[in-house]
């Protein structure tokens, strides 16, 4: 057994009949930060970071701060001088410490990089050790270009419902980009990118997403982590308006050929139902301008 993979991520694999080619793209993944990925880590000014709340409920968020906030101090050590914001939910649980899925991209250049490890607080800032670090290919990524915005006197402003609103589903079945979050029973948080063309996203109903699985790096470090344990949380970042969508839930895999038939591209689907939805308004100090599509993206 290749010990890069735990059990739910190998199952995944071999009923997708791609167990060969995971175990080489596998070698792939290091316990140590390469210099180049130490370069990339350093350069970016924000990250998405996934763990579990007290309820062992996954979230994903965004850390943000000038370059470099994120500083690699030896081949398996990486400190971030940032916190989520005061109200959300994985500000006590990245206190507390624990295990962490951490996602560096660039969307001007496609490129990304996870690095998961094991979290501690201290002084003030998170260091993480690294179990897992490797880059991702540039599929489905939306190119866009980053500005910082103009000061604004308008805080960040919360708010908690256990389904969707009508305004929130309207802006799911819009998006083109979400992060997703899950972890394994036995410890080992990962984040993940997923996107697609605008409506990729399916909206049931305002508890209901029906996501479409497109060919990947076929390790399913995601779906891995829900065949073993069906939490999961999205984040979902509305580019133009600054805003965040949190939600967390439960989550399963569809493998079933007539359900996967209406969803273009889709090798499989993850059903998800929302269980909280946290939406904060004047989240971030960024601006962004839409380049292109990827030309990856199913039509």
């Amino acid at each position: 057994m290749n010990n890069v993979f735990h059990a739910g991520e190998l199952a995944v694999q071999r009923q997708a009949g791609v167990a060969d080619m995971a175990a080489r793209v596998g070698r792939g993944i290091k316990s140590t930060i390469l210099p180049a990925a130490a370069h990339f880590l350093q350069e970016r000014p924000f990250a998405v970071i996934a763990s579990t709340d007290s309820e062992k409920r996954p979230w994903a968020t965004l850390l943000t701060g000038t370059p470099p906030f994120m500083r690699v101090l030896d081949e398996q050590t990486l400190l971030v001088q940032a916190l989520p914001l005061a109200s959300d939910p994985l500000l006590a649980t990245l206190q507390a410490g624990g295990e962490v899925g951490l996602l560096a991209i660039d969307f001007a250049t496609r490129r990304r990089m996870r690095l998961n490890g094991t979290a501690v607080w201290r002084d003030g800032e998170l260091i993480i050790q690294s179990g897992q670090v490797y880059a991702n290919c540039p599929k489905y990524i939306q190119t866009r270009t980053l500005s910082i915005r103009p000061f604004t006197s308008d805080p960040p402003e919360s708010s908690t419902a256990p389904q969707l609103s009508t305004e929130q589903v309207g802006w799911i079945a819009t998006a083109d980009t979400f992060f997703i979050a899950t972890a394994h029973p036995q410890g080992g948080a990962d984040a993940s990118h997923r996107g697609g063309n605008k409506g990729f996203v399916h909206v049931k109903d305002n508890q209901q997403l029906i996501i479409p699985d497109y060919s990947g790096n076929m390790m399913f470090n995601t779906l891995g982590n829900i065949a073993a344990n069906p939490k999961a949380g999205l984040l979902f970042y509305d580019f133009e308006g600054n805003r965040l969508l949190q939600l967390t839930g439960q989550a399963k895999i569809v493998w079933d050929e007539a359900q996967i038939a209406h969803h273009a591209g889709a090798e499989r689907l993850v059903v998800f139902d929302t269980e909280q939805v946290i939406e904060t308004k004047n989240a971030l100090p960024f601006l962004w301008t839409f380049q292109s599509f990827s030309p990856f993206n199913p039509q």
